[in-house]
Parts: C-alpha cells; sequence; structure tokens
C-alpha cells in the first residue's frame, strides 16, 4: 500500500504540468473544430451542389427524422442549414456560445425524437458543445477579439 501513496502524490503535479503545456484556448478550439466537423459533414451529405436540398433529404425526413409540430420540408431546410451555418461559426469562433447551444437544442431533439438509443453518441456531441457553451470559443476565436470580456 505504501508503494501507492507516491504515485498519487505525483498524480497531481503532472497534472498541472499537463494543464499549463495544453492551455484552455487550445481545448476550445479543438473541441470547436471536433463537433464542427461532425455536423458540417451531416449537412453536407444532405445536399448537392452549394446547398441545393437533395429529393432523399426531404424522404428521409418525411420517413425516418419525422418530428412532431414540424412539417418535414421546413424540419429538413432548417436541420440543413443549421449543419451548415453554426460549424462554420463555430470554426471561426464567432457567436460561439450561441452556435454551441444550437446544436446542443438540435442534439437533443434528435435524441428525444428521432434516435433515442444513440445516447452514447448525443452523449460525446454534448460533451464537446457544453464547454463552448458554458467558455466561450477561447482566445483562438473571433469572439475574443472583437467582443472581448469586459475586465
Amino acid at each position: 500500500m505504501s508503494a501507492f501513496v507516491p504515485a498519487v502524490r505525483k498524480a497531481p503535479a503532472a497534472a498541472g504540468l499537463l494543464s499549463r503545456v495544453i492551455s484552455e484556448s487550445a481545448l476550445l478550439l479543438v473541441a470547436r473544430l471536433g463537433i464542427a466537423a461532425v455536423f458540417f459533414q451531416s449537412g453536407r451529405t444532405k445536399v448537392e451542389g452549394l446547398l441545393t436540398i437533395k429529393a432523399s433529404t426531404y424522404d428521409l425526413f418525411e420517413s425516418e427524422y419525422a418530428l412532431p409540430l414540424i412539417p418535414s420540408h421546413v424540419a429538413a431546410h432548417l436541420a440543413t442549414y443549421a449543419e451548415h451555418l453554426f460549424p462554420i461559426l463555430l470554426l471561426l469562433g464567432l457567436f460561439t456560445r450561441t452556435s454551441a447551444f444550437a446544436l446542443l437544442a438540435m442534439t437533443t431533439v434528435i435524441e428525444v425524437f428521432v434516435y433515442p438509443d444513440a445516447w452514447p453518441t448525443h452523449l460525446s456531441w454534448a460533451g464537446l458543445l457544453l464547454p463552448l457553451i458554458a467558455r466561450g470559443g477561447g482566445n483562438w476565436s473571433l469572439d475574443q477579439h472583437l467582443f472581448p470580456p469586459r475586465r
């Protein structure tokens, strides 16, 4: 048991070193890029050319992605444009909190109404989005330069 005690004492020192080497801004940048890629790639599967929604996308929203209260053609447009706009904003770090919140809301809708058994995937998406909502885009974002925090 005494051999275990020094290892426990070293762990906080290693964590402190890692937190100095890997800045919060770097972590937030990775979160922004990672989740932006997921949603942007999904958005690209729904269109041809720049933003022409495919007929198969409308079919998908009529059958598999059918939502209550929202007509399928409206949902197809909203989801497709959201999957293009918000990832681009995250990439730039512009309106980061708003964009991350919108994608988290979209994730919640997908989890509740479309794929309730995909919660591990959706939880990993939330794990990238929640720090962006809480902390913003970090120092390496347009938000930081256009809207500096008040001191």
